[in-house]
């Protein structure tokens, strides 16, 4: 038999700190979108910011995609992990009242 446990807590933690990350790289796209040479003091940087833009916009999407999944999956984990956990805790304290009664079965 082996010692495992699972940290709920940080199960939980880790799938909402998840899916903020997830919302910041929903609505966050290219940093230098509508900036043009007058702010960004060169067509080159410009150039590069809209290569850029274009580059994020697609490891981006992917990046989200991914985020959200990990997210769902952790929040499904630690839900599977209490109901584990509340179902085993119910069944040892029906043992425990059974055997206290004299009630158990051979």
């Amino acid at each position: 038999m082996s010692d495992q446990t699972a940290d709920i807590e940080r199960i939980k933690e880790s799938a909402k700190s998840l899916s903020k990350i997830h919302r910041e790289f929903d609505k966050n796209a290219n940093p230098a979108d509508g900036l043009g040479a007058t702010t960004l003091g060169d067509q080159g940087l410009v150039d590069v910011f809209d290569e850029f833009g274009d580059n994020w916009k697609i490891h981006r999407e992917r990046l989200t995609e991914e985020l959200e999944n990990l997210s769902k999956l952790l929040s499904t984990a630690a839900k599977s992990y209490e109901d584990i956990d509340h179902q085993l805790a119910e069944a040892l304290r029906n043992a425990s009242k059974e055997s206290k009664s004299g009630g158990g079965s051979k």
